[in-house]
Formats: structure tokens, C-alpha cells, sequence
């Protein structure tokens, strides 16, 4: 019978301290699986319910319609024994060419009696357009302006007591509510700039919304390149800004899409800050329509994808309808999102690939 082994030197006692590090261990574990179970069951739940508004078992085997046209009233009622859905336009004209034709036989037109359902019928097209203006304008903005202030702050001032306050300051910035900077827009560009409920007005403050996260970012970034990079460019004649410009910025600009990807997460998906600065409940009209001059563009309210999403779940009768609807437009913004995010995810890969130290 052979003894048994002796323990290694190395090998950790049991304890209560090791017994202890094993449990919270497990508890760590079991959080985050909890946390991407629960993620994972949100998406799939949007993904499948929304599929049914997007995809049909017939060609083209998507709801075209759903992604081409405005929204619209859904008119339920039933015809010659059967029931019958159409939207406002649909309807109008349906209803039109039966009093027509009772005229014609020599009939007196008798009234459809029908059940509405408001937001239930027609497409997302002017919510998916006024989405994208609005996340791809705020974010050129946002970027403009955060990447300067990141250049001063990191390459030009004198780290001193005011630019510790200025960098706390942008700190505190990036924990205020969405709603504040909605009534900050409000204020500013609504009513004191005269600028009304607008694409440009929506524009501004979704752009200082996430400018603290991209100014934080930016400078970090800037701050990773080796100093050699830029004594190097010095030490050869090049100016300050040459050296910025061909030195630092190049290699900094994968950290600095990073900053962008959040913020394009964040600002299309809010909320109140468009409701009050940009967004309408409805409009017939897409920005480029109609226009008297090219400035109009920029003073024109949109409908956007998280309004429209506030307004069906929230703000008009629930039924069936109108949750098909709310999946459909849920589905379709995550997409876009994806879409919108993807592209700077790729683009921020292949300036990695480009650059490299």
C-alpha cells in the first residue's frame, strides 16, 4: 500500500481566507454571466418580436413599406364578411371608390364603420432619416470640438490649478442627466438663439451632451503617444501644430473613434434632450422638402426612432397593433446603432493596422 503524497510546498492551505477568495470568485462570476444572460434575453426578445413587423413568408420577404413610408392611422373594419386592415392613405381612397361606385349603381353610399388605431399602420421611413441627421450632424460637432479642446488641454496649456479645475469640471459634466441637457438646449438654442425646435438646435446639445466623453477620451489617447514621437519632430524643424498634426494625431486616432463609438451609442438613443430641442411627434415633411432657401434645412424639426419609440409604448392606446410597431422600430434602431457603431469599429481597425509603433 503506497503512503500517501505529501503536498507540494507551493500549494496554497485550505483556509478560511482561501475558502472566502473561492466564494467571491463565484459570486464575480455569476454576476457578470447574470448581467450578459440578461442583456442577451432583452436583444433576442426584440429581435424576434421585431422580426415579425420586418420580414414577411412572401417576396421580397421584407416589409418594405415599413422602411419607405411615413406613419400612419390603421383602419380596422370589416367588408363583404371580411376583415380588412389598411392604412389612413389606403383607406381614403378605398372608402372613395366604393362611395363611386355607389353612386354609379344608383345607391345610396352607406358609412364605413371602422376601429382606428393611431402610429398602427405605414412605415418609420422620416423617423430612420431624422435618427441618422441627427447622430451623424451632433457627432461631427462633438468631435470637432472635443478633439480641439483635447489638443489644448493635452499639447498647449500649462498644467496648473485651472486646467485641474477645467478637467474636473468636464468630469462632472459627463455624470449630468440627459434631461438637464435638454433643458440647457431648450433655453439656449430654442428661445434665446431663436433657433426653435430644429435640426440645428438638436444638433448643439446632443454634441455638449457627449462632448465630455469625447474631450476625456481624446486627451487620454493623445496622452498614450511616446514623447519620443514628438521631440523627434521637433529635433527636425517641424512647428508645434506640424508636429500635432503629422506626429501625434495620426497614431491617436484610433483611441479617439473610440470615444466616438460611445457617443454615437449614447446619442441615438436619447430621448428627452430631442423632444425638446428637435424632435416632432409628427411631421408629413422630410428637411430637404419644400425649402425657400438652404438655411432652411438646419431650422426644421424631425422625427427620430427613440421619440417615435417613446410615443407608441407610452403616450396612445396599447393593442396588438401598436406592439408590433414598437418591436418593429425597436429592431430597426438597434440596427442602425449597429450599423452606425460597425463603421467606426472597422475604420478605427484599419487606422490600427496603418499606424503602429
Amino acid at each position: 500500500m503506497t503512503p500517501p503524497s505529501e503536498p507540494h510546498i507551493f500549494q496554497a492551505k485550505p483556509g478560511f481566507a482561501r475558502t472566502g477568495e473561492r466564494v467571491s470568485f463565484g459570486v464575480f462570476r455569476l454576476a457578470t454571466y447574470l448581467v450578459l444572460a440578461c442583456g442577451a434575453f432583452v436583444f433576442a426578445d426584440i429581435v424576434f418580436k421585431g422580426s415579425h413587423a420586418i420580414f414577411q413568408q412572401e417576396f421580397p420577404f421584407v416589409n418594405v413599406p415599413f422602411f419607405t413610408e411615413a406613419p400612419e392611422s390603421l383602419h380596422v373594419f370589416e367588408y363583404e364578411g371580411k376583415k380588412l386592415e389598411m392604412g389612413d392613405k389606403a383607406f381614403r381612397a378605398f372608402r372613395q371608390d366604393k362611395i363611386d361606385r355607389d353612386v354609379a349603381a344608383g345607391k345610396k353610399p352607406t358609412e364605413i364603420k371602422t376601429e382606428s388605431y393611431v402610429y398602427s399602420a405605414g412605415g418609420i421611413f422620416p423617423c430612420i432619416v431624422g435618427t441618422v441627421l441627427l447622430t451623424v450632424g451632433s457627432m461631427t460637432i462633438a468631435l470637432t470640438l472635443g478633439v480641439a479642446s483635447a489638443i489644448y488641454l493635452s499639447e498647449y496649456s500649462k498644467q496648473g490649478r485651472i486646467v485641474h479645475f477645467i478637467r474636473l469640471a468636464i468630469l462632472n459634466l459627463a455624470g449630468v442627466p440627459s434631461i438637464v441637457f435638454g433643458l440647457f438646449g431648450v433655453g439656449l438654442f430654442v428661445i434665446y438663439l431663436g433657433w426653435n425646435v430644429s435640426l440645428l438646435a438638436g444638433w448643439f446639445t446632443l454634441a455638449f451632451m457627449v462632448l465630455p466623453v469625447v474631450i476625456t477620451a481624446s486627451e487620454e489617447s493623445l496622452k498614450s503617444i511616446p514623447r519620443g514621437f514628438r521631440e523627434a519632430s521637433l529635433a527636425l524643424g517641424a512647428t508645434k501644430w506640424q508636429t500635432i498634426r503629422k506626429a501625434v494625431l495620426p497614431y491617436a486616432l484610433p483611441g479617439i473613434l473610440t470615444s466616438s463609438i460611445l457617443g454615437v451609442a449614447r446619442v441615438a438613443g436619447e430621448t428627452a434632450p430631442i423632444m425638446f430641442t428637435a424632435a416632432y411627434v409628427v411631421s408629413d415633411k422630410l428637411p430637404w422638402q419644400d425649402l425657400k432657401n438652404g438655411t432652411d434645412f438646419f431650422f426644421q424639426g424631425v422625427m427620430a426612432l427613440p421619440y417615435h419609440i417613446y410615443v407608441v409604448s407610452s403616450k396612445i392606446p396599447q393593442n396588438e397593433y401598436t406592439h408590433r410597431v414598437q418591436y418593429g422600430t425597436a429592431f430597426v434602431f438597434l440596427l442602425i446603432v449597429a450599423l452606425i457603431a460597425g463603421s467606426s469599429i472597422i475604420l478605427r481597425s484599419k487606422l490600427r493596422g496603418r499606424n503602429k509603433w
